[in-house]
């Protein structure tokens, strides 16, 4: 058989010289990889772990300035303004239902004490009146007597 000479670097065109080279810097770094491999692996680990307590400290800070400033926030526009808001609407639902507002009981309210005051009455006379009267309907079966 006959062996085939390889042609030094010299014989080579400066092309093919180049791409060999890139060819063996490739196998040099696949065998360094493989050499290495436990201890690049180890490495690129402890990197991913302190990157992730990096990230996560970054998180809690940003989480806790966005909770200061909710804070800030609540304390500016006090929960009152919804309050509010609240107590407007059921006043709306309310009234949709034909109930009374506040005002309305209270100055209905102020109308029967006048009027009670005009007959010369007492309200916790007339409480006691209307009372006795429950109480001798429950004693009669509910039926009142002729006049």
């Amino acid at each position: 058989m006959s062996e085939k000479s390889h042609p030094s670097a010299a014989d080579q065109p400066p092309e093919r010289e180049s791409s060999n080279n890139i060819w063996l810097a490739g196998l040099g770094a696949l065998a360094r990889a493989q050499a290495e491999g436990g201890r690049a692996f180890e490495a690129l680990v402890k990197q991913g772990l302190e990157m992730q307590n990096r990230t996560q400290a970054l998180a809690k800070e940003r989480l806790a300035e966005a909770a200061e400033q909710m804070q800030a926030q609540m304390q500016a526009q006090p929960w009152n303004r919804l309050g509010g808001i609240f107590e407007e609407r059921v006043a709306q639902a309310l009234a949709s239902m034909g109930m009374p507002t506040a005002r309305q009981l209270a100055e209905l309210s102020e109308r029967v004490q006048a009027l009670e005051s005009a007959l010369g009455r007492q309200p916790d006379a007339a409480a006691e009146k209307t009372a006795a009267g429950k109480t001798a309907a429950r004693k009669t079966g509910g039926r009142r007597k002729a006049p």
